[in-house]
């Protein structure tokens, strides 16, 4: 579990996310609204380094922003408004986009992990001191991967 007291150290860990993100990756983001998710999807931007403005991309669905200095693009998926309508998420193409960028799914649980087995599910959730948790479930090689983003403690 890791704790992000403020919308600066969500950031913070995004962009530590993101700085390890390779065209490949999947992350699915889990939890209420008002949990952060958009928040940490804006980090693992810019720990991508990629191209554009972040926003939720719930009206369009997906969004790509274009690689930056480290070339790999980001794919940026709002699924909520999906629902459980697994031919639309089909109808997106992602396992292709997969091949060539990284992507980052929110509310992907439960449908988006179809896409790959090997991704990273982050369930947040927001306390009532404003206080958010992220629980890390790592799939694949996410396992091993992990100690880079969140060292064991002593």
């Amino acid at each position: 579990m890791v704790e992000l007291r403020t919308p600066e150290d969500t950031l913070d860990f995004g962009r530590r996310l993101g700085a390890l993100l390779a065209a490949g990756d999947l992350v699915l983001l889990s939890g209420p609204l008002g949990a952060g998710k958009t928040v940490l999807a804006k980090g693992i931007a810019e720990g991508m380094g990629v191209r554009g403005r972040v926003s939720s991309p719930t009206f369009i669905i997906a969004r790509e922003h274009p690689a930056g200095e480290r070339g790999v693009p980001l794919v940026h998926v709002d699924a909520y408004r999906l629902g459980s309508d697994l031919a639309q998420l089909d109808d997106l193409d992602l396992d292709t986009e997969l091949v060539e960028a990284a992507v980052v799914v929110e509310w992907g649980e439960g449908a988006a992990e179809r896409l790959s087995a090997d991704h990273l599910l982050i369930r947040l959730t927001r306390r009532a001191d404003d206080t958010r948790e992220a629980v890390l479930e790592p799939s694949g090689s996410w396992e091993q991967r992990l100690a880079a983003l969140v060292p064991a403690a002593p």
